[in-house]
């Protein structure tokens, strides 16, 4: 769950949402808007790992792209494609 503050309540109590933010990501809001998230260090450096492993398609070369579009799924994996096509994915 995510908790939901202003930023002059973080201010006043500052480490009682820093603890918090080790349990569950607090969202900072300034003018009623969300502008920040608190959040536990060892959550940052996962999505920081993350982020670094994604590439953009634009990146790849006209070869790598063939060989892509040309690939096939090994029999033993059918059941993703099944996944794709109903729109039922992993991430939901």
């Amino acid at each position: 769950m995510t908790s939901t503050v202003t930023a002059a309540a973080v201010s006043k109590n500052f480490g009682a949402y820093q603890d918090q933010a080790v349990r569950e990501p607090v969202i900072i809001t300034k003018n009623g808007r969300p502008r920040t998230v608190l959040m536990a260090y060892e959550d940052y450096l996962r999505l920081a790992k993350r982020d670094r492993r994604v590439q953009l398609t634009a990146g790849l070369s006209d070869e790598e792209v063939a060989a892509i579009e040309t690939s096939e799924m090994e029999p033993g994996f059918d059941h993703l494609n099944a996944e794709l096509l109903t729109g039922k994915h992993a991430a939901d």
